[in-house]
């Protein structure tokens, strides 16, 4: 549903519709349709204490520090990336991608893989891909503490949302 408020055109279409699910809802597509294969990565934790019935984890720590979120298989290329959401409509802070996430995307580049983000700003209602290497090189030559929104308009490719598959990140991946 659009509506109009302020002069602005607003589009409540997907309102409760995560970054994270709408890569999962693509990444079924692109299973079913024998496009990729990709996966959310678990959360590597040990579990301590549950509950009685053993439904319910009561203690738990992280094993290790997590890598990206997803990875995976597509073109015969080894592919990893995370998912990165701001309500900010100026920038994404750095302290949203980790030391080790960032050293992470450095080994999968090394390798020949392909590492990426994709940020979605929603106040903008936009979601963007940032290759690794492009992110790299902003890290490189910037003391910033975020990646303003005009970076993502200027340098990155837009992901645009639709139906099916819902957050088609892989053509842009073949735009690149």
């Amino acid at each position: 549903m659009i509506t109009i408020k302020n002069n602005k055109l607003i589009n409540y279409g997907n309102r409760g519709m995560t970054l994270e699910s709408d890569i999962n809802l693509t990444n079924n597509y692109y299973i079913e349709k024998k496009i990729a294969l990709i996966y959310k990565k678990p959360v590597p934790i040990k579990v301590l204490k549950i509950n009685s019935t053993k439904t319910r984890i009561l203690d738990a720590f992280y094993e290790q520090k997590s890598t990206l979120d997803y990875s995976g298989i597509y073109n015969e290329k080894y592919i990893e990336f995370d998912a990165k959401e701001t309500n900010s409509k100026t920038s994404i802070p750095l302290a949203n991608i980790h030391k080790h996430q960032i050293e992470h995307i450095k080994n999968i580049l090394y390798f020949k893989g392909i590492a990426f983000l994709i940020v979605r700003f929603n106040y903008h209602n936009k979601t963007f891909m940032l290759p690794g290497e492009l992110l790299l090189n902003y890290l490189n030559l910037t003391k910033k503490k975020s990646i303003p929104y005009q970076f993502f308009l200027d340098n990155c490719k837009e992901i645009p949302i639709k139906y099916s598959p819902r957050l088609d990140y892989l053509k842009t991946i073949d735009i690149l």
